[in-house]
C-alpha cells in the first residue's frame, strides 16, 4: 500500500525536459504514485497546454491545469510578451536570455508543493538543469535546494524536489528518454520558442533539441508531425 511519502508530481510543460521527467517519476515510483501539474501562466504558445495533456494522456498519469496569469501581466519576457529573437538574445538590464521568464520555476515549485499538500504527495519532479545552455538562475542547484529548504519549513512539512536532469547534456537527457521509453510521448511534445509543430529549427530552443537527438543518434520523432 503507498503512502504520500510514495506519491510524485510532476511539473509538466509538454516539453522534451518535463516530458522525459514524468517518465523517470513513473519509473521510479510507479505509475500509481505519479500525477502531473501544468501551469496556465499566460504564455503565448497555448499548445503547451494541449501537449502536456497529451503526453500525460499517453503516459497514464492524471494531469491538471492551474490558471496562473500573472506572468502575462508582468510582461517583459519573450514568453510572455516580445519576440523571441533567433539568437535568444540577451536582456540589456538583467543580462539573462529574454526567454527568462523572472521567478517562474520558483512560482511553479511552490504552487505544486501547496497541491501536493493537499493531494498527499511530498516528490516534487521538475525539469530544471544547470547544462541547458540557457542560463537561468532559477534552474540551478542552489536554487532549487533553498526552494526545498523554503517549502519545506514553509509548510512544515518535508518535500523532496528532484532534478533528474540537473547535470545531464541534451544527448544526455535524450539517451535517458530512450531508455525510459519515453521516445514515443516526444512526438507529443513541444519546444520551440516560436510556438511552432513542426518546430521552426531555428530559435535557440530548437537548435538545442536538434543537437541533443544529433549527439545521441536518435531521430526525433517530432519532426514526423
Amino acid at each position: 500500500m503507498s503512502t504520500d511519502r510514495d506519491k510524485a508530481l510532476v511539473v509538466l510543460s509538454g516539453g522534451q525536459d518535463s516530458t522525459t521527467c514524468l517518465y523517470w517519476a513513473i519509473d521510479r515510483f510507479g505509475p500509481a504514485n505519479v500525477s502531473s501539474i501544468t501551469f496556465d501562466y499566460g504564455q503565448k504558445h497555448r499548445i503547451e497546454l494541449e501537449c502536456a495533456r497529451e503526453v500525460a494522456t499517453v503516459a497514464g498519469v492524471p494531469n491538471v491545469c492551474l490558471p496562473i496569469d500573472t506572468f502575462a501581466a508582468l510582461g517583459g519576457d519573450a514568453l510572455t510578451d516580445t519576440a523571441v529573437p533567433v539568437s535568444n538574445g540577451v536582456d540589456e538590464e538583467t543580462e539573462l536570455p529574454v526567454t527568462f521568464v523572472a521567478g517562474r520555476n520558483l512560482i511553479f515549485l511552490t504552487f505544486a508543493a501547496a497541491y501536493a499538500y493537499r493531494h498527499g504527495a511530498r516528490h516534487l519532479v521538475t525539469g530544471v538543469a544547470q547544462t541547458d545552455y540557457s542560463g537561468y538562475p532559477d534552474c540551478r542547484e542552489e536554487t532549487m535546494a533553498a526552494l526545498q529548504l523554503a517549502i519545506t519549513l514553509g509548510m512544515d512539512r518535508e518535500f523532496t524536489i528532484h532534478t533528474p536532469l540537473m547535470h545531464r547534456t541534451k544527448k544526455e537527457t535524450v539517451d535517458l528518454a530512450v531508455q525510459l521509453g519515453a521516445l514515443e510521448a516526444m512526438a507529443l511534445t513541444h519546444t520551440c520558442y516560436n510556438g511552432q509543430r513542426p518546430p521552426c529549427g531555428e530559435c535557440q530552443a530548437c537548435r538545442l533539441r536538434a543537437r541533443g537527438f544529433a549527439e545521441a543518434g536518435v531521430h526525433d520523432p517530432l519532426l514526423d508531425i
